[in-house]
C-alpha cells in the first residue's frame, strides 16, 4: 500500500530486491564461459586439421569427405575472430554498467599482456631457429618489421604466403588492428555501434567483390583471405551478436546444441563445395562469393550459439583446459608439423614402420605433432603465459578467462 506517496514493502520484498541488486552486480563484475573455452578448442582442431593437410594432404578421391574438412578447417580462424570481438564486447558493455564508462588504457594494457609475450616469444624465437633450421622463421628485416608492426597479414596480402611456421601468425596482425579501435567504437550507443558494424559488413563485401572481379596483386597471389577489410566482417558479426543477446544465453535441449553445430558444418560444405569460398587462390564468381562468404560468417555464429549456455556436465574437462590454452596452441602447432613432414619425414617413416603402422605413416604424424603441440603449449601457458596473465587482473574489472 502507499502512504504519503511512498511505498511501504515488506521485509521479504526487499530483501529479494536486494538480492536480485546483488545478483545483477555479481553477473557485471564476473563473465566466464567455460563452453567458450570447448569452442576455442573446436576452432583450433579445425584449423589443425587444415595445416595437416597442407603438408600430407588427404587423397581428394580416396578420402573426398576428409579431403574437403581439411579445407574448411580455414573457417575456424573466422571462429576466432568472431568469438574475440562478442566476448570483448560482451566485457566492455559489462565494465561500462559497473563502473558507468569504458577505460580505454586498461583496455590495451589488458590486450598488451594477453597478446605481446608469447607472440613476440614464438615469432623470435623462430626467427633464432631460423639459423639453424632454414625455413624456420622469418628470414629477412622486412618481415620482421611488418610483424613487429602486426602489419604481418599485410606483407603476405601483397607478397605471397612465407616461412610456413610464421605463416598463422597473420591471424594475430588482423586482431591487433581490430584491438586498436573497438574500445572506442564501444563508447558509442548501442544504435551508433550497431550502424558501425552494419557498415563495416558493408565495406567487407565492397572488397570481396572487388576480389572476385578479378583483383590479382603483382605477385600473382590472391591475398583475399589475409586482407584485413575481409576478415573484419567476422569482428562485426561478433560484436553484432553480443549486442543483439545483451548477456542472454540459450536454454536449448543438447540434441539442439549437436544440430545447429552439425548445421554449422553444413554450411562450411557448402561455402567450400558449392560456391569455393578458399584460404588459397580462391576462383569465386561475384555471385558465389556473396552467396558463399556469409555461409562462413553464418557458420561461425551458429558455432557460438550452439554453445553458448551450454551446462558444465556436457563439457568435458580436458576440453575446457585445451581451449584455455589454445593461443600457445594456435602459435606453435604449424611447427610441429613442420618438424615431423617436412625437416624429420625420414625419421617418421622409419618409426611407422618399426611401429608396424607404415600405412598410416601420415596419421601418425599428426598424432605426434598434436602431443607435441599440447604439451610445449602446456608448459608455455604455466611457465610463460600465467605471470603475465596475473598482471593483467590488476587492470580487469569485469574477471574472465579470456
Amino acid at each position: 500500500m502507499r502512504v504519503a506517496g511512498a511505498t511501504l514493502e515488506s521485509p521479504r520484498a526487499r530483501e529479494e530486491e536486494a538480492l536480485h541488486s546483488q545478483a545483477s552486480r555479481d553477473s557485471a563484475v564476473r563473465f566466464y564461459r567455460p563452453e567458450l573455452d570447448v569452442l576455442r578448442f573446436m576452432a583450433f582442431m579445425f584449423v589443425f586439421v587444415a595445416h595437416r593437410n597442407d603438408l600430407a594432404p588427404f587423397g581428394r578421391k580416396e578420402h573426398p569427405w576428409l579431403y574437403a574438412i581439411s579445407q574448411i578447417g580455414v573457417y575456424g580462424v573466422p571462429v576466432f575472430f568472431l568469438l574475440s570481438a562478442f566476448l570483448i564486447t560482451e566485457l566492455l558493455e559489462r565494465e561500462r554498467v559497473m563502473t558507468g564508462g569504458i577505460q580505454v588504457r586498461a583496455f590495451y594494457v589488458r590486450r598488451i599482456l594477453r597478446i605481446w609475450p608469447l607472440y613476440f616469444l614464438v615469432f623470435f624465437g623462430l626467427v633464432f631457429l631460423n639459423n639453424f633450421l632454414p625455413g624456420a622463421g622469418a628470414d629477412s628485416a622486412t618481415k620482421w618489421l611488418f610483424f613487429m608492426l602486426f602489419a604481418g597479414n599485410w606483407y603476405i596480402t601483397f607478397h605471397g604466403w612465407i616461412e610456413y611456421p610464421v605463416n598463422p601468425m597473420w591471424s594475430l596482425s588482423v586482431e591487433e588492428q581490430f584491438y586498436i579501435v573497438i574500445p572506442f567504437l564501444a563508447l558509442l550507443g548501442r544504435r551508433a555501434l550497431v550502424a558501425v558494424n552494419l557498415a563495416v559488413l558493408v565495406v567487407s563485401y565492397g572488397v570481396i567483390i572487388y576480389y572476385a572481379q578479378g583483383f590479382t596483386p603483382t605477385s600473382g597471389f590472391s591475398g583475399q583471405w589475409t586482407n584485413s577489410f575481409v576478415q573484419f566482417q567476422f569482428f562485426a558479426g561478433g560484436m553484432l551478436l553480443a549486442l543483439l543477446l545483451r548477456g542472454r544465453q540459450p536454454d536449448w535441449h543438447i540434441a539442439v546444441r549437436v544440430g545447429l553445430l552439425a548445421l554449422a558444418v553444413a554450411l562450411w560444405l557448402v561455402a567450400f563445395l558449392v560456391f569455393g569460398i578458399k584460404a588459397d587462390f580462391p576462383r569465386s564468381t561475384v555471385a558465389q562469393s556473396l552467396a558463399g562468404w556469409p555461409l562462413v560468417l553464418a557458420g561461425a555464429a551458429l558455432m557460438l550459439i550452439s554453445l553458448l549456455g551450454t551446462p558444465r556436465r556436457f563439457l568435458p574437462t580436458p576440453l575446457i583446459y585445451l581451449g584455455r590454452i589454445s593461443y600457445g596452441l594456435y602459435l606453435i602447432h604449424i611447427f610441429f608439423f613442420w618438424l615431423v613432414y617436412d625437416q624429420f619425414k625420414p625419421q617418421l617413416t622409419e618409426a611407422a614402420d618399426a611401429l608396424g603402422i607404415g600405412g598410416w605413416r601420415d596419421h601418425f604424424g599428426a598424432l605426434v605433432a598434436f602431443a607435441a603441440t599440447v604439451f610445449f603449449a602446456s608448459l608455455l601457458y604455466r611457465g610463460f603465459e600465467e605471470p603475465f596473465l596475473r598482471v593483467k587482473r590488476r587492470f580487469t574489472f569485469v574477471r574472465s578467462r579470456d
